[in-house]
Protein backbone atom coordinates (compact mmCIF):
# COMPACT_ATOMS: atom_id res chain seq x y z
CA UNK A 1 0.00 0.00 0.00
CA UNK A 2 1.40 3.05 -0.76
CA UNK A 3 1.35 6.01 1.63
CA UNK A 4 0.54 10.07 0.73
CA UNK A 5 3.87 11.27 1.67
CA UNK A 6 5.68 8.82 -0.66
CA UNK A 7 3.11 9.78 -3.46
CA UNK A 8 3.47 13.58 -2.91
CA UNK A 9 7.11 13.22 -3.47
CA UNK A 10 7.05 11.90 -7.07
CA UNK A 11 6.65 13.83 -10.58
CA UNK A 12 4.14 13.77 -12.97
CA UNK A 13 6.02 11.25 -14.77
CA UNK A 14 6.79 8.82 -11.84
CA UNK A 15 2.97 8.95 -11.33
CA UNK A 16 2.11 8.00 -14.93
CA UNK A 17 4.97 5.28 -14.48
CA UNK A 18 3.35 3.91 -11.37
CA UNK A 19 -0.32 3.99 -12.60
CA UNK A 20 1.09 2.14 -15.58
CA UNK A 21 2.62 -0.34 -13.53
CA UNK A 22 -0.26 -0.80 -11.12
CA UNK A 23 -2.73 -1.43 -13.73
CA UNK A 24 -0.81 -3.82 -15.32
CA UNK A 25 -0.10 -5.89 -11.96
CA UNK A 26 -3.85 -5.57 -11.53
CA UNK A 27 -4.46 -6.92 -14.90
CA UNK A 28 -2.48 -9.84 -14.05
CA UNK A 29 -3.86 -10.71 -10.49
CA UNK A 30 -7.54 -10.09 -12.06
CA UNK A 31 -6.33 -13.10 -14.35
CA UNK A 32 -5.04 -15.28 -12.13
CA UNK A 33 -7.85 -14.73 -9.42
CA UNK A 34 -10.21 -15.88 -12.43
CA UNK A 35 -8.66 -18.63 -14.25
CA UNK A 36 -6.29 -20.76 -11.06
CA UNK A 37 -8.04 -18.81 -7.73
CA UNK A 38 -6.28 -16.84 -5.70
CA UNK A 39 -4.40 -16.81 -2.07
CA UNK A 40 -4.64 -13.36 -1.48
CA UNK A 41 -8.05 -11.74 -2.86
CA UNK A 42 -7.92 -8.53 -0.81
CA UNK A 43 -4.54 -7.86 -3.52
CA UNK A 44 -7.06 -6.48 -6.17
CA UNK A 45 -8.96 -4.49 -3.62
CA UNK A 46 -5.58 -2.96 -2.29
CA UNK A 47 -4.57 -1.86 -6.28
CA UNK A 48 -7.47 -0.29 -7.03
CA UNK A 49 -6.91 1.92 -4.51
CA UNK A 50 -3.60 2.48 -4.96
CA UNK A 51 -4.10 3.54 -8.14
CA UNK A 52 -7.13 5.78 -7.86
CA UNK A 53 -4.45 7.17 -4.99
CA UNK A 54 -2.20 7.95 -7.75
CA UNK A 55 -4.42 9.23 -10.26
CA UNK A 56 -6.02 11.56 -7.58
CA UNK A 57 -2.51 12.91 -6.36
CA UNK A 58 -2.02 13.60 -10.15
CA UNK A 59 -5.06 15.73 -10.86
CA UNK A 60 -4.19 17.59 -7.75
CA UNK A 61 -1.11 18.79 -9.44
CA UNK A 62 -2.24 19.91 -12.77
Amino acid sequence: MLKSSEISKLSAKELNEKVSTLKSELFNNKFTKFTTGSDKPHVVKQLKKDIARLLTFKNAKK
